[in-house]
């Protein structure tokens, strides 16, 4: 919704051109998926469905229940009937010619009369037309006396006796009564309207007329001459007649002509448009305007209404207001001092404006595909067929306070804002003499709804003191706020081992203390408790203690000191029974180690080879001190790159070996050969040869040898040892396992 704010007073546009970006309807049915993206497309508000014409409108009634919408428009002419508590358009209907005026003879849709560009009146029901009758001269304006059952019909140019004539149609015995003759200066060239043909550019005419239907049912004709006549229905007679007003100062092109007539609902004041933009305010008992009014841009004025409700409404105001609009702009001013309440100037041409009775919307009838609608909150509230828009433009404004949001008024005008006070209440705030005189108070059962703000200033006037009670009330929430904001001071925990477990236990009292610290400030009192001088701020040497790490409890206590303390009592997460005791508690894993690559292992199992021959050339070494020589060697074998294998990912290296080494130390590395050395001479003396210790029942031994023939001549002196030292009849035998002889 589009907001403008003319003279403090906001209006906001439902419908209309100026609403969002005006789309061709090829365009929208082709674009309507990448349509649903665009947030000015979507957030458009759709009063009334298919509240348009193809062309423009012309004029709009609404019922005088306030449930259907009628509007004429083209092209091509047609009627559309919208039916207001579904929001959405009943029917349409296309007639033969442009229809000029209609009027709703009943209080809903189903009656109405039509008054065409082609001198026809059409009645039409909810079937269609149901009948059509001529009128001998063009119509400019139609209106429907209910006492009576006539409709009238002002028209151009004069009769045979050269006056003009509105003409009279008795609806009950349908047939056409003799016509209210008037004065619009003949058909000669003497008089002031004469000298054109009939239906001629100057011809002489009744352009508008108004009935007084809520009071006296008087009758009032406008005429081209800028007069008005007025007439009793009953007597068919004329009872008056008002002169044309006084010439402005600076003369307008054409005759200052009346366009426009509205009776207020007294029926005492008359309200008079003319052609050259200029509105008169008079009251009948005196021929002199009370006010003047230009509206501003010299068109003439095709609107006037006295916008006075007929219920209490929610922003109802003893001023009165009027409309009143041309084909550029809607003004609403004081009917009092004529001074400007708020403006409505759409980007097209305006043809007509209707007001929904008892409301702050606004329904036009205007050039453009598009019918407008505004919403005036501080005129009235939403119609009760849209009474969301109460909600929407509510929640719109940033400030009830703020002139220029929502409705523009105090908070205090809100319902939601008023306090309610008895009469006693009301005299022990001196404002029980405004009872009756201000819409400020409003009574209610027993009591009277006053406007919070009005309250609120009373209070303070009748008891001076409560100003300085709400100050001390705010510094002692202001005090009780930063005393709780301290006691949420987050701790530091200053512990060795089993740092997770402190800060869970230190949580946990922390939540204590805020606990306690929130029901004495609900109480009010304050106990000197071990727990409670812990948490007291001004206390320097608990400050100190929290500096330090000495919270209380098990973190302080000397029994348990060394649970945080002692590397012993750290707790392992990684343990079965911690995981078991804490299933949902995520334990970071740490990271595995890496194992010694191949070359590695291959240097180790050289070194290891080394070492076992030393043992058979050192035979007088004891049994005692072999572990300790092997713990020597051992620590021999870590170098710069197995030291840092856990540390760093595996690379491949390349190692060289001399070639003084014998192929046989090569072959040595296997388990059965090392072992063949540790108890070499015991077979040795038993006999047997150094290759049958034997390792289990099969042995195979893979050794990196280089290809070719020399690999073969090793493998072939190898197979002839063997075979000697077992000699040609020897067999293998169970029994003889090595490690049964180890």
């Amino acid at each position: 919704m589009k907001l403008t704010n003319h003279s403090g007073v906001p209006v906001y546009t439902i419908a209309g051109s100026s609403t969002a970006r005006p789309l061709p309807e090829w365009l929208q049915r082709k674009r309507k998926r990448s349509l649903k993206t665009d947030p000015e497309f979507a957030n458009r508000v759709e009063l009334l469905q298919d509240f348009e014409f193809e062309e423009a409108s012309s004029c709009i009634r609404v019922s005088e229940d306030g449930e259907w919408v009628m509007s004429t428009g083209t092209y091509k002419p047609q009627i559309h009937t919208h039916y207001l508590p579904h929001l959405s358009l009943s029917f349409t209907r296309h007639t033969n010619t442009l229809n000029q005026t209609f009027l709703l003879l009943s209080s809903d849709y189903s009656k109405s009369l039509h008054l065409q560009t082609d001198r026809f009146l059409e009645f039409h029901t909810p079937g269609g037309c149901h009948y059509a009758t001529r009128i001998p001269r063009y119509g400019r304006d139609l209106i429907y006396d209910k006492r009576s059952a006539e409709a009238l019909v002002p028209s151009v140019g004069v009769n045979a006796d050269g006056n003009g004539e509105v003409f009279r149609l008795n609806l009950e015995q349908g047939r056409f009564m003799k016509g209210y003759e008037l004065d619009v200066g003949g058909d000669d060239f003497t008089s002031s309207g004469g000298g054109a043909l009939q239906g001629g550019i100057n011809t002489g005419s009744v352009n508008t007329g108004a009935i007084a239907e809520e009071s006296h049912n008087l009758l009032a004709f406008g005429t081209s001459l800028g007069t008005v006549e007025f007439w009793d229905s009953r007597s068919r007679a004329r009872v008056g007649i008002l002169g044309a007003p006084p010439q402005p100062e600076i003369s307008f092109e054409g005759r200052n002509e009346i366009t426009a007539l509205e009776f207020d609902r007294s029926g005492l004041n008359l309200a008079s448009g003319s052609s050259n933009g200029l509105i008169y305010l008079y009251d009948l008992r005196s021929p002199v305007p009370l006010l003047k009014k230009d509206q501003g841009y010299g068109y003439p004025i095709q609107t006037l209404k006295f916008l006075a409700s007929s219920t209490a409404t929610r922003a109802q105001t003893s001023e009165p207001k009027i409309l009143s609009s041309d084909k550029r702009i809607i003004k609403i001013w004081d009917a009092r001092n004529g001074d400007p309440w708020t403006s409505v100037e759409p980007a097209v041409d305006l043809h007509h404006v209707e007001w929904c009775k008892d409301s702050g919307m606004l329904l036009t009838a205007n050039e453009g595909r598009q019918q407008h609608a505004f919403f005036i909150p501080q005129l009235g509230p939403a119609p009760k067929w849209c009474a969301f828009l109460d909600n929407l433009v509510e929640e719109m404004a940033e400030d009830p306070n703020d002139p220029n949001a929502y409705n523009g008024q105090t908070a205090g005008e809100v319902y939601d804002n008023y306090k309610f006070l008895t009469v006693p209440q009301l005299k022990s705030l001196n404002l029980d003499h405004l009872v009756g005189t201000t819409n400020l108070l409003r009574p209610y059962m027993h009591g009277y709804f006053v406007a919070q703000r009005l309250y609120e200033e009373a209070r303070l006037i009748s008891q001076p003191e409560s100003w300085e009670q709400q100050r001390a009330k705010s510094i002692q929430e202001k005090i009780n706020r930063e005393r709780e904001s301290r006691i949420r001071g987050s701790k530091k925990v200053s512990v060795k081992v089993n740092r997770k477990l402190a800060e869970k236990m230190l949580e946990r009292q922390e939540k204590e203390e805020r606990r306690r610290a929130r029901h004495l400030i609900e109480k009010g009192q304050e106990r000197a408790a071990p727990a409670d001088q812990a948490m007291d701020v001004d206390n320097a040497e608990d400050r100190e203690s929290d500096k330090e790490g000495g919270e209380e409890g098990l973190l302080t206590d000397s029994r348990f000191s060394n649970l945080f303390k002692d590397e012993d009592f750290a707790v392992d997460e990684t343990s079965h029974e911690f995981r078991a005791l804490n299933p949902s508690t995520k334990v970071e894993a740490a990271p595995p180690k890496r194992g010694l690559t191949a070359v590695e292992e291959e240097e180790l199992d050289e070194r290891r080879a080394n070492s076992s021959s030393e043992d058979d050339d050192d035979e007088s070494s004891s049994e005692e001190e072999r572990p300790q020589q092997k713990s020597r060697r051992d620590d021999r074998i870590s170098t710069a790159s197995y030291k840092k294998a856990g540390q760093r990912p595996a690379q491949p290296q390349m190692q060289v070996s001399s070639s003084s080494r014998k192929p046989q130390e090569r072959r040595d590395r296997s388990f059965g050969s090392r072992n063949m050395k540790e108890g070499g001479r015991e077979r040795r003396g038993r006999g047997g040869a150094r290759g049958a210790g034997v390792v289990g029942e099969k042995q195979i031994t893979f050794a990196p040898e280089p290809k070719g023939k020399p690999q073969r001549a090793n493998r072939e002196a190898f197979d002839h040892g063997r075979t000697k030292a077992r000699g040609p009849d020897s067999r293998r035998s169970a029994s003889g396992n090595v490690f049964r002889r180890m």
